[in-house]
């Protein structure tokens, strides 16, 4: 329950990060619908997996780590990172969705989107990013 309540609070953090990000983005950088709509939560959702990434690494899950070196940082990043798009999908999905049903501006069909793929992202964190068993982390030795 705890590690929960840790991915909670380091998801509020990256929630702040994308919605800041995108908040910039479609304000001051994009001004069509594709770069608003698109473009921008694109951007705010790598600044937001880098943050997330930090939080579950040096906080969340440090305890399963054993092997601290750049190799694994790098490896699991790159699963988290594809394991977090996946969940993008799913917020793009309900963002696009929420913005068609209710008209709703970006922000807000960014943040109803965000609660929902969180389920997501939690489940594939702790168990194939962070799982006990992570395979992807062991070295293949020849």
């Amino acid at each position: 329950m705890l590690r929960y309540i840790e991915f909670v609070v380091s998801r509020l953090f990256g929630t702040g990060v994308d919605t800041f990000v995108l908040w910039l983005c479609s304000t001051f950088i994009f001004h069509t619908y594709w770069g608003q709509y698109v473009v921008s939560p694109v951007i705010s959702f790598e600044f937001a997996v880098m943050s997330n990434f930090l939080c579950s690494y040096c906080w969340i899950w440090k305890s399963r780590i054993g092997n601290r070196c750049a190799g694994d940082f790098c490896r699991r990043f790159i699963v988290f990172n594809l394991s977090s798009a996946l969940g993008f999908l799913v917020k793009m999905l309900f963002l696009l969705l929420f913005e068609r049903m209710f008209g709703w501006g970006v922000v807000w069909c960014n943040l109803a989107a965000l609660l929902i793929s969180g389920l997501f992202n939690y489940f594939m964190a702790e168990t194939v990013v962070f799982g006990k068993k992570a395979l992807f982390t062991k070295r293949i030795k020849n």
